[in-house]
């Protein structure tokens, strides 16, 4: 999403998704069985999970003749995104029907999608906290590295794995105001303190620092932007590959080295691309250092099934290109197919798409705010790279969904 320069470029280095975190493995879409009766010691099936009532005060139901642009959009291309997210929902009681209906159509076309959803879905209105109905869609990607398997003179920048003495603490737990909130740290003596920044890990190399490396890049650019998309893959020199994604990170926001570079006047605004990064890095290679130490969030990685269609998400399933975006889930839920209506990137051509909320991210902050995933490798990257658009969305939920509407 960093490639050329672009006007909003800066202010896409402060907003594109920067992690990724998946929450389980995906598992194959459902097929509907018969409910077989159990015999004498029998053990029953398992329950399903209750989907709590929860309160999303920037949703407004609406009807569905006011979701613009409907029926622009093939629905149909959307349908294999929507089996991947109920690979995971189907195991919720809300949405455990309206799963097993889909499981069991054999693929519609658009006007069977369109159908689907009318029927089984209420359109909600996403709007922002004071009120609004617009937001910011931006873009990211899968990018590709070149790196090996082990250090060697070219290849020397490590991917680490997380560290064994990285603790996470979910702040739910004990206070559930907080959902959606992680502390991390390392234990000290008798004491819980923050964990090492990007600077420190990177000062500690090897010998001091318990992460394990579980590849190697060739750049430390390419590396730095691949933390801030949280997933990707690394060609080897003997041509296989390796696809990883987030697995955790070190506790500390994300800081804008583009924009840094702007306030200090080494690249202008239209210059604050990723290929401006690398080529201003290129040229003060003594300075590299420093510059990408400006950034303390550090992300770790773990190797992935090299089968996977596309990154996983956070919600734990992959992610499918032009049919995925990241949200924030205090204001969405996860795993809900949204309408989107937005425009192509630095145009007003119309992109008005049926996606799913498989994913989130640590600058994705607000009921209307969505990050768009185009797929992978140098293409999507410039699609990526240049998006950030207006953009207005409808979340589709189940018509039985527990969703308490709060009128403001």
């Amino acid at each position: 999403m960093f490639f050329r320069a672009s006007p909003w470029l800066l202010v896409l280095l402060l907003s594109a998704c920067a992690v990724h975190p998946p929450l389980a493995p995906p598992v194959a879409p459902p097929v509907p069985t018969p409910a077989p009766t159990p015999g004498p010691g029998a053990a029953p099936p398992p329950a399903l999970i209750p989907t709590p009532a929860v309160a999303y005060p920037t949703l407004k139901p609406v009807n569905w003749s006011a979701v613009s642009f409907w029926r622009d959009d093939d629905a149909s291309e959307a349908w294999g995104a929507f089996l991947q997210s109920c690979s995971t929902l189907v195991k919720r009681s809300a949405w455990q029907p309206v799963c097993a209906d889909a499981a069991a159509m054999q693929a519609p076309d658009a006007q069977a999608v369109r159908s689907f959803f009318e029927q089984r879905f209420q359109p909600y209105q996403a709007t922002q906290e004071d009120g609004g109905a617009e937001g910011l869609v931006t873009g990211y990607y899968e990018p590709v590295l070149k790196g090996d398997r082990v250090r060697t003179a070219r290849a020397r920048y490590p991917l680490y794995g997380p560290p064994d003495d990285l603790i996470t603490v979910d702040l739910a737990s004990v206070y559930p105001e907080l959902k959606n909130l992680r502390l991390r740290g390392r234990v000290v003596g008798n004491k819980l303190v923050p964990y090492l920044t990007r600077k420190e890990i990177d000062a500690a190399g090897d010998s001091g620092f318990k992460g394990k490396p579980i590849a190697w890049a060739d750049d430390p650019v390419e590396l730095f932007f691949l933390q801030v998309q949280g997933s990707g893959r690394i060609d080897f020199p003997d041509g296989s590959r390796m696809r990883v994604g987030y697995a955790d990170q070190n506790g500390y926001p994300y800081q804008s080295i583009g924009r840094l570079l702007v306030e200090r006047g080494a690249l202008k605004l239209e210059q604050a691309s990723m290929q401006g990064i690398k080529d201003w890095g290129a040229k003060h290679p003594d300075k590299l250092p420093e510059l990408l130490a400006a950034n303390p969030s550090y992300v770790f990685f773990r190797e992935l099934p090299d089968g996977l269609p596309g990154p996983l998400g956070s919600l734990g399933v992959p992610l499918t290109g032009g049919r995925s975006i990241a949200v924030d889930p205090r204001y969405i839920p996860l795993g809900a197919p949204v309408f989107l209506a937005t425009t192509q990137p630095n145009s007003n051509a119309p992109l008005n798409r049926l996606v799913m909320a498989q994913d989130t991210g640590g600058a994705i902050r607000g009921g209307v705010r969505a990050d768009f995933f185009w797929g992978f490798g140098d293409a999507a990257g410039e699609l990526a790279g240049r998006m950030k658009q207006r953009g207005r969305m409808w979340v589709l939920l189940p018509k039985d969904y527990p969703l308490v509407t709060v009128r403001r």
